[in-house]
């Protein structure tokens, strides 16, 4: 086991292993950190360190849970003393096909792999000893290639899946419907449907609070420049829409391979074009009382950063202001972990926790973060 965490025992459970550090953590000023831009009042400390820390969900009891894509573990932090510092981290499950996604709801913990879902049962009080993963769902395709998912129950009690295109350009879904989708079931794995069809990979969404209306981002293809497709940001408030992959990109922009004998005013255009391969992942709609008002019901989303760019781009949160449906303002957040050209860090998902501030997951620090507000703003 590696030496990530602090000073750890190792605490035995059938089937797998549990971490659990014999010490709080202390509230570490990472130098890094310093680098960060945030509005005034605001501030970012390490929340807890977690290897590639990806999709986060939250227990009803406060716990943390964080989803692996290149690992096969699931952790869970716990933040017993509420010091703003998770001194306990467990590694709740092992030996999976990329859990990326993490979902809760009713003490069950979701876990989302490659082809499948599991599920850990009352798992909140079984983090020293947790229980073997139950198969949930098995009916996903089994596609590495954009494969690794985001999951989330709606306000509807259906669970979320997306199922990327299996490709950076192509047209999968005419063979298999699945493809290039965000789908759902039933809370008891009945009743696949897809919801919402071309999109090519989206690996963060929201609820509106308000409208109760799905609103989620989408990476756009690779290899057409620099500077086009814009990732996108996409709401859609009923089934059966469809958001153009593969034959156009950021609403407009036709695709050299596939838009021949298509219109771009048959498929539903974005809400807002993000940055060009910015890779736009989690995102959520704040709804605490820590932040300011401006805040309340705004989008804060996580872009991972480019991965082939000339320049690169991204590796940062993004705010996006709406007014009613439409787009008003799309601003930095928090910027930093791109210094001269080169990465530090890369933001994956965002998650609010119930005292309003928010938590950053990052797989490349392997860190995740704690973003408070200190009223103190000019």
């Amino acid at each position: 086991m590696k030496k990530h965490y602090l000073t750890c025992c190792l605490i035995l459970a059938i089937p797998l292993m549990a971490v659990t550090c014999n010490r709080p953590m202390k509230k570490e000023k990472n130098p890094l950190l310093s680098s960060i831009k945030l509005p005034a009042g605001f501030e970012i400390a390490v929340y807890a360190k977690v290897d590639n820390a990806r999709s986060m969900a939250l227990g009803d009891k406060g716990t943390v849970f964080v989803g692996n894509r290149d690992g096969k573990k699931v952790y869970a932090l716990v933040d017993a003393d509420v010091d703003g510092v998770a001194e306990k981290v467990y590694t709740v499950a092992d030996n999976l096909d990329t859990p990326n996604g993490v979902a809760f709801r009713k003490g069950t913990l979701y876990i989302a792999g490659i082809s499948q879902i599991w599920k850990l049962d009352n798992i909140e009080d079984k983090l020293e000893n947790p229980p073997a993963p139950v198969p949930f769902f098995t009916k996903l395709p089994d596609k590495s290639h954009h494969g690794w998912k985001y999951i989330a129950f709606g306000p509807d009690d259906k669970l979320y899946i997306p199922i990327g295109a299996p490709c950076n350009i192509c047209n999968d879904a005419e063979k298999d419907a699945r493809f290039a989708s965000i789908s759902r079931v039933n809370a008891d794995g009945s009743n696949f449907e897809v919801f919402a069809d071309g999109v090519r990979n989206s690996v963060g969404f929201d609820w509106h609070p308000q409208t109760k209306e799905l609103w989620f981002t989408e990476n756009g293809r690779d290899m057409m420049g620099d500077d086009q497709p814009a990732d996108e940001l996409n709401r859609a408030p009923a089934p059966g829409m469809h958001f153009g992959y593969p034959y156009f990109h950021q609403g407009t922009i036709p695709d050299p391979d596939f838009a021949k004998g298509k219109n771009a005013s048959d498929y539903i255009p974005p809400v807002a074009n993000l940055h060009p391969h910015g890779a736009a992942l989690g995102m959520k709609f704040y709804t605490g009382s820590m932040f300011p008002e401006a805040y309340k019901n705004q989008i804060i989303l996580a872009e991972h950063g480019s991965w082939n760019r000339s320049k690169p781009i991204g590796y940062q949160l993004s705010l996006v202001k709406l007014n009613g449906n439409k787009l008003a303002e799309y601003a930095t957040f928090a910027s930093g972990w791109l210094k001269n050209g080169k990465a530090w860090g890369r933001p994956v998902d965002v998650l609010q926790l119930k005292d309003g501030s928010l938590l950053v997951s990052d797989d490349f620090a392997n860190l995740v973060y704690r973003i408070t507000y200190n009223g103190q703003a000019e």
